[in-house]
């Protein structure tokens, strides 16, 4: 048996002379011995090879499409056994390629490996850099997530800044949006082309590597060695330690971090690029002309990377050039951790006895970025929820479930059309994330509207027929109905009528008032009081609050509700709150059902409130009516489980086919 494998192993040496290439690598010399400093290059390979393997497996399950790239991803993370794991690998040890980049950069500007006659191979070294950041840049986008789509698609738009740069940018987009064709490209320049680059001129580096041989300062000074054993096994331990630093890394992470699918109509407020390019994000913020910040100092830095073995030529050239990568690695590291720091600025507003305009800003700016983070983790946590119960459809994600689900598209339109007035916040704190009272437009000192959490409940209406309450933040605090001179309201209306009338009274009044609420109450049909609205009906509660709105506080003098009263300057009570009140309200709150704008001088009458469908021509709407519909469903809290959901899933589709035949439905 050893025989014959002996003969086979000369068989391949004979024709391949492996031994003594094997031989060569092994006992080269190593001027000055084995140090720790000549690791990072091998373990820069051992990342790469780590990638290739890890990405070959990624790409047996990995579809590059619009609508099954981020499902294809979801799979992996969350359902191919230990694809978790697979993924998180790639993903951390790319981040590690990152940080061992510069670490070689000055290992090797240290050492003098870029001097006479090793200048080729220190440019081929920079190529290699760039290519690796060219990797990460377009691995970014492949899971088609929230935060990958819109930071690919900023950091894609900088291309367009230079002269010719929109061409360049079509051609890399793939055409003037981004879509199908962007994550194709991206894929494939991800998975083939600058792989095979970045192969092509790594074999260069080495083969340049091997003629000119190992560069070591202070040679002279220790005795030479062999590279077996000792670098060998320097090489290899450091490699063991990145393999064990990363693997930790993806089991406290368990694997890397996915968004909510991509949304092209939905801006991620929480953009970022990866870290690695925080600091060319926060050197972008420095500068008010794009241009400079994103192509001329950027490009200004390589271009003197590039000249590092031109510089070494003149006199204490190679001191300068060690102080310029020293610096130039200490400002991208101040630069990242600045970024990071901005971005947590919030945490520093209890600190800040005085703060300043701009801390007022960062502080701003940093409980938006948070705010969009927390409802992009609760987005994907509601679409777990959504594929456990329907499983992944044919259309994908975005069009099966997203796109109908008001839990996600819910807040999403309460934030682009809603929050720059309402507030959506409950009195406790909430794991759950939810927009905050606007402070855009509070300079105005008369904006400003109601919270709308939990509107139209019995809380909510306690809190609005209370004297105290009404004049809150909460409902019209903020607005120009709660302003008053010398002692009167200027607006008059439902304020004062609260502030004069429901003030001091007595005990039998005060059931009468909340007889009253429970019936205004009743007409939202809110689900979840709807236990408490049952035993309201039948103990009687609801007819004596009907008769305390009509009789006792004679609401119906301006407002209607069914057969009592008649439209006036408020709006009509009659299914308050319900689903189709809001639903018409939010189309149109000029209606004379509501806020009839007879006279724009009134202060009474609407003054902010948009119409946002009223025009027969949907495409002269701000919402459609499927929008509005998600809205309402969440702004009721008409939350039901997923199996409602699906029954009028189901109904909606059929009356679609066949809407002569089939009941009339809800969109669900």
């Amino acid at each position: 048996m050893k025989d014959s494998f002996r003969k086979l192993a000369d068989w391949f040496d004979d024709r391949t002379g492996a031994r003594q290439l094997m031989h060569d690598s092994l006992y080269e010399d190593v001027p000055g011995g084995s140090r720790w400093i000549y690791v990072s290059g091998s373990m820069l390979v051992f990342a790469f090879v780590t990638q290739a393997i890890t990405g070959l497996f990624l790409w047996m399950f990995y579809s590059a499409g619009s609508q099954n790239a981020w499902e294809s991803v979801y799979w992996i993370q969350n359902r191919m056994q230990g694809g978790w794991f697979l993924r998180g690998v790639h993903h951390y040890m790319a981040q590690a390629m990152v940080v061992l980049l510069p670490l070689h950069l000055l290992q090797v500007v240290i050492c003098k490996a870029y001097v006479k006659p090793r200048e080729i191979n220190f440019w081929l070294g920079l190529v290699l850099m760039q290519i690796t950041l060219a990797l990460g840049l377009t691995g970014y986008l492949l899971p088609w997530d929230q935060k990958g789509y819109w930071a690919t698609k900023v950091a894609t738009e900088l291309m367009s800044l230079p002269p010719g740069g929109n061409y360049i940018q079509k051609l890399v987009v793939g055409g003037s949006e981004y879509g199908h064709y962007t994550l194709t490209r991206f894929f494939a320049m991800h998975a083939g082309v600058l792989p095979a680059l970045l192969i092509g001129v790594l074999v260069l580096h080495v083969a340049m590597f091997r003629k000119h041989g190992i560069t070591a300062v202070g040679a002279d000074r220790r005795p030479a060695e062999y590279f077996w054993p000792g670098q060998v096994f320097k090489d290899a331990a450091a490699c063991l330690v990145l393999m064990g630093i990363v693997v930790a890394i993806v089991i406290q992470h368990h694997g890397a971090d996915l968004g909510p699918p991509a949304e092209p109509t939905e801006a991620y407020g929480a953009a970022r690029p990866e870290w690695y390019y925080l600091f060319l994000f926060q050197l972008l913020k420095k500068f008010h002309n794009e241009f400079v910040g994103a192509i001329v100092v950027p490009g200004a830095v390589m271009g003197f990377l590039f000249a590092l073995p031109l510089v070494a030529k003149i006199k204490y050239g190679h001191v300068l050039n060690v102080c310029v990568i020293l610096i130039l690695i200490g400002t991208a590291g101040y630069l990242t951790f600045e970024a990071i720091d901005h971005d947590n600025y919030r945490d520093k507003q209890d600190l800040l006895t005085s703060p300043s305009a701009t801390d007022l800003e960062r502080i701003d700016a940093s409980q938006k970025f948070h705010l969009a983070k927390d409802l992009a983790n609760q987005e994907y946590r509601r679409v777990e929820q959504l594929i456990d119960f329907y499983g992944i459809p044919k259309q994908g994600a975005t069009l099966g479930l997203v796109r109908d689900d008001p839990e996600i598209q819910g807040p999403r339109l309460f934030l682009r059309n809603c929050a720059s007035c309402h507030s959506y916040q409950p009195d406790t704190p909430t794991p759950v994330a939810l927009p905050g009272p606007s402070t855009e437009h509070l300079e105005h000192g008369d904006l400003g509207a109601p919270n709308l959490y939990g509107f139209a409940s019995r809380a909510w209406l306690t809190g609005l027929l209370n004297p105290e309450g009404i004049l809150d933040d909460d409902y019209f605090g903020r607005t120009a109905h709660a302003q008053q001179t010398e002692g009167s309201f200027k607006s008059g209306g439902m304020v004062e009528y609260v502030c004069d009338t429901l003030t001091d009274l007595s005990p039998q009044q005060q059931a009468q008032l909340k007889d009253l609420i429970a019936t205004l109450s009743a007409e939202a049909n809110l689900p979840q009081q709807a236990e408490d609205d049952s035993t309201s009906r039948s103990n009687g509660q609801l007819k004596r609050g009907q008769d305390a709105l009509v009789n006792e506080f004679s609401c119906i003098d301006c407002h209607k509700f069914h057969d009592e009263g008649d439209l006036g300057s408020a709006p009509d009570l009659t299914g308050y709150g319900s689903a189709d009140w809001l639903r018409k309200f939010i189309s149109d709150p000029n209606h004379e059902r509501f806020y009839p704008a007879t006279d724009p001088a009134d202060p009474a009458v609407n003054d902010r409130m948009p119409a946002f469908a009223r025009f027969a021509d949907a495409s002269k709407n701000q919402l459609s009516n499927h929008e509005i519909e998600m809205l309402v469903l969440w702004l009721r809290s008409d939350k039901q489980d997923l199996k409602h959901w699906e029954q009028r899933r189901s109904a909606a589709a059929a009356y679609e086919s066949d809407p002569v035949s089939q009941p009339a439905v809800d969109p669900p």
